[in-house]
Order: C-alpha cells, then structure tokens, then sequence
C-alpha cells in the first residue's frame, strides 16, 4: 500500500474554553473519503484546519502531501481545496468574479482561469448564473459556487466542511453526488467533516468517530461493525409480535445471543449464519408460524449510535474499536 496522503499522531488543539482535539491519530488514503463523523463541538472543524495549517497544535504530529502544515502552510494550501460550512462568497461579487478573484489571489494565468472558472460553473450547474451577484443566491447555490471556488487550482486533496448543512433535501443529494465524484471520477482524497450519517455512508469509505475532542473509533463501517457485535442479527416475521414464552425458549438456545420483541416478529442476534434454520426451528416447534427470516448486517447507524453509547460508558480513555494509541 502506498504512503498515505496524509496523517497524523497526538494531534492536540486547547482553546481558553476547552480541549477541541486530544490525542488524535488517524491517515487517509490517495483517493479515498475520509468522514470526520460527530455531533457539533466534537473537534471536526478544528482537525481540518489543523491539517490544513490554518491552526497550529499545541502537541502532536503531521505531515499532509509529504508537508509540515505548520512549517509549510502556504505551499500545502496551494495543493489543497477547502469548503467551509459557511460558503464565504463576496455577495458584491458574482458568482464567475468570485472564482476568478481568487484565481488572481493565487497567481493563476488570468488567460487560463476564465475558462477553467465557467468549466467548474457549467459542471455544477451555475453557468446560467455565473454574471449575477451571489447576493441574491440560495444556500444550495452557494455551496456550489464555492466547492467550483474550491476546485479551481485543481487541488490534490479537499477538505469538506459541512458541505451539505442548510440544504434541501434535492440540493443535499445533487451535492453528495458531486461530491462523489471528485474521488470517483478523479481519484482525488476528500475529509469529510459531518453529522450527517446518510451522507458518510454514500461518501466515505473510512470513518473516524469523534466526541468531545476525542477519537472514539476509526476504520470502515465493516470493521467497526465486526468489533462491535458479535454474531448475526436476523429478525423473524412470525405475523405478529414474539411473546414472551417464545423470547424465553429462544434465549435459552445456545446459538441465541439475544432476542427482543418487534413489531410482527422478533429480532435475534445468534452465533452465525449457520444457526439461523436451528432459530426457525425452535419458532416452528413453538407451534409459530415463520413468514420470513431476514439476516441484517448492522447499519452505518446502528454503528455510529453504539459507538456513541460506548462512548459514554467508557469515558474519552474507553478502548474502543479502530483506534490508533
């Protein structure tokens, strides 16, 4: 496997109200989404621009695009696009002026960044609006001046700051899906920062779990999922709800991890795929009748919440799954 594109090791922030980061370790991959998932306050923000050199740590280590971001900011953001969650548009500006702007502050050829500017436009769907006053430009709209604004130096690695916070529900998905495609399509690394869960799991092939500061978890969904249960979910469409002389006989199987009541049926967690005819047997034998048994895989969801209650058990010391000490 190739170095990573970046990573990091102790990384830790304080702020006269807080810690914001403590201790955090983590990389990401050429190509890859990396999703900083976590509830505002949670220290997302502020590891962005920690690796983007905007703040400087009071302990720890980085290196992003084989740079020190706080030893070689400048020359790392020239290589690196950034979308803020607020958009950070000139309002007395229009939308092609903000792109070209910001190219004569980077010291783009003016003869090259026109076009590449109306390019960036026209694929997100902005041309028709590139010579009138962002002033007057939905949130959605926006969001899509900036991340062409973001694209323009044609950056290796882009940090995503909340980028679909404000939208409506047909913006949010047009611009998961852009978002998509940059590494897709282009191969280029994206970090993520959300708490938005449906948009990690369309966007991210790894994610880092935060919560207050600390790194609660980091890897796939499916490794996190593996260390996190145990066993198989399968849940049991028996026509109406499991009552509680089928719960008892059904935990007491030695296969049966555990089993709850759901509406129409039962949901249970056993040893393996395997045992799932041994389940249906027990409920047949009970005199119940089996419509469907389904084996669920835990969702993005499912793993993010346990995490979260892990979390708050364990304190910001609790050894959980994926993380790097």
């Amino acid at each position: 496997m190739s170095d990573p594109v970046l990573s990091c090791e102790g990384l830790t922030r304080h702020f006269p109200s807080g810690t914001a980061l403590d201790g955090l370790t983590l990389d990401a991959r050429a190509g890859e989404v990396l999703a900083l998932l976590g509830p505002n306050g949670a220290g997302k923000t502020t590891t962005m621009r920690l690796l983007n050199g905007v703040l400087s740590p009071d302990a720890g280590t980085a290196t992003v695009l084989g740079l020190n971001p706080w030893r070689q900011g400048e020359e790392l953001r020239a290589r690196t696009g950034v979308l803020t969650e607020n958009a950070g548009l000139d309002e007395r500006l229009t939308a092609l002026e903000n792109l070209t702007f910001v190219a004569r502050v980077r010291g783009m050829d003016p003869e090259a960044a026109r076009p590449r500017a109306m390019e960036l436009l026209e694929r997100f769907g902005m041309a028709h609006r590139a010579d009138v006053r962002v002033q007057g430009f939905s949130t959605g709209q926006r969001k899509r001046v900036a991340l062409a604004r973001a694209l323009l130096h044609d950056p290796e690695l882009l940090f995503l700051d909340e980028p679909t916070s404000g939208l409506d529900p047909v913006a949010t998905r047009d611009v998961v899906e852009l978002i998509g495609s940059l590494a897709a399509e282009h191969g280029r690394t994206v970090v993520l920062c959300t708490h938005f869960l449906g948009e990690a799991g369309r966007l991210a092939s790894r994610m880092a779990v935060l919560f207050s500061g600390h790194l609660h978890a980091f890897g796939t969904p499916e490794e996190l999922a593996g260390e996190l249960w145990s066993g198989v979910e399968v849940r049991l469409d028996l026509g109406h709800q499991a009552d509680g002389d089928l719960l008892r006989t059904l935990t007491g199987l030695t296969h049966v991890v555990q089993c709850v009541p759901v509406e129409q049926g039962l949901l249970a967690r056993v040893t393996s795929r395997d045992a799932v005819p041994s389940l249906v047997a027990a409920c047949v034998a009970a005199g119940k009748s089996v419509y469907a048994a389904e084996p669920r895989q835990p969702s993005l969801e499912d793993v993010y919440f346990e995490i979260e209650a892990r979390s708050a058990r364990l304190g910001p010391t609790g050894d959980l799954p994926g993380v790097h000490r």
